[in-house]
């Protein structure tokens, strides 16, 4: 069952092994969030562009990260990232991260995912991380409405996702080992989700219980 979207924001050659880990998991990613720089960066990055080769060989969607601010940043701006992940990392599609969750923010997303689409049917994840309005379900394929902290997750579930024809998906940092957080989440109405054990700024730099190489 591919029922895992791991975000992985790890250099490839510092972490040769957590790479391996994450493509001996194919069977169970749905997709792999790529992210060389806080986005694609300035230059092609090999090491990057490699282990996207092998998830894509592994039949795991690799989607490049992009900032969205919110809707603040310009759209020439989020383009140009785009395309600088399509063209160095061959993508599948798109993570965009700090998304707006309100009906004013949509017409900025709706013209992103026309480009995101493409002529092959680019994946497009909206990372809201909290239930946004029902209208971005017309255009995503993914919607993240929970990101947050094992202790808010448990203590304060998402509320209920009112909309249809979309997958939703639940990241929670902080996450103690032994917990079927996937189960959780399924119970909670999100097919996929990702729950690491990091903690402060950076909990995107470990992965998931179970998938970690041993020590």
């Amino acid at each position: 069952m591919k029922d895992l979207l791991v975000p992985y924001y790890e250099h490839p050659a510092v972490r040769p092994a957590e790479w391996d880990a994450l493509v001996a998991a194919a069977p169970r990613l749905y997709g792999l969030v790529l992210n060389p720089a806080s986005g694609p960066g300035d230059r092609p990055a090999p090491g990057f562009a490699a282990v996207a080769a092998r998830l894509r060989a592994a039949d795991v969607r690799v989607l490049g990260y992009v900032d969205t601010a919110y809707g603040r940043r310009p759209l020439a701006d989020v383009r140009g990232e785009l395309a600088r992940h399509r063209d160095w990392f061959a993508t599948d599609g798109v993570f965009l991260d700090q998304v707006a969750a309100t009906e004013g923010g949509f017409g900025y997303y709706r013209r992103l995912a026309t480009e995101v689409r493409g002529p092959d049917g680019g994946t497009l994840v909206l990372n809201h991380g909290t239930a946004p309005h029902p209208s971005y379900a017309r255009i995503a394929d993914v919607l993240v409405t929970f990101e947050g902290t094992w202790a808010t997750y448990r203590r304060r579930p998402p509320p209920p996702w009112t909309g249809t024809g979309v997958g939703l998906c639940h990241l929670v940092h902080g996450a103690p080992a032994g917990v079927d957080t996937a189960a959780l989440a399924r119970e909670r109405g999100a097919g996929l989700s990702c729950a690491v054990p990091g903690t402060g700024d950076h909990p995107w730099g470990t992965l998931p219980h179970g998938l970690a190489p041993t020590p």
